[in-house]
């Protein structure tokens, strides 16, 4: 009898081979919408978790860290462990589409849009925000991808996971200024 991997033993392999059906060249919007059913399907009955060193959390700022990169289908699986109200700042997705799931705890995603833009700044208004928790699942589709996340528990470590249409190594993030305008600056991301 062959051992399972470790992949196998917490259902990243089954992640995976679900991800491989539903990520094909087609219509974007075709594609996450099987992306987000595969992980609401696989969060919902508790066949997906993390190894305690994906999900650790990191002081200071949430961790990101790579969970699988497919460069044939050109997308990555990326684990998001948040502490206790980390948050990111107002950001888009570099134009790449994204599915998020949560998987452990609780997030508040705050969507906006972009309703002006100067030369070397933006307004945006706030379209929602939504708490979400396990096995809540949204999409971005670009260019609907302004938003925030924040894990709003004090005590607790919140984690999800995005499946990204690319590497995502790079976005924008929108600093606040002066009476309602925003900053965009590039940001360079990567793995921990």
């Amino acid at each position: 009898m062959q051992t399972p991997s470790r992949d196998d033993a917490y259902g990243i392999d089954l992640l995976i081979d679900g991800l491989n059906k539903a990520v094909k060249p087609d219509d974007v919007s075709r594609i996450t919408c099987g992306v987000k059913e595969i992980l609401t399907d696989l969060v919902g009955r508790k066949a997906l978790r993390l190894p305690d060193d994906v999900a650790a959390p990191r002081p200071g700022t949430y961790a990101r860290r790579l969970l699988h990169r497919d460069r044939e289908r050109s997308y990555t699986v990326v684990a998001m462990i948040w502490g206790p109200g980390q948050h990111t700042e107002l950001h888009d997705h570099a134009g790449m589409w994204c599915v998020e799931c949560v998987v452990q705890g609780v997030l508040d995603i705050t969507q906006y849009d972009m309703v002006e833009r100067g030369d070397d700044r933006c307004r945006f208004a706030v379209q929602q925000t939504v708490r979400a928790g396990v096995g809540d699942a949204g999409c971005l589709i670009p260019p609907f991808e302004y938003h925030a996340i924040s894990n709003p528990l004090p005590d607790r470590t919140s984690i999800t996971l995005h499946v990204y249409g690319g590497e995502m190594e790079r976005c924008t993030v929108y600093l606040p200024r002066a009476e309602g305008w925003w900053e965009p600056a590039a940001r360079q991301l990567r793995y921990n």
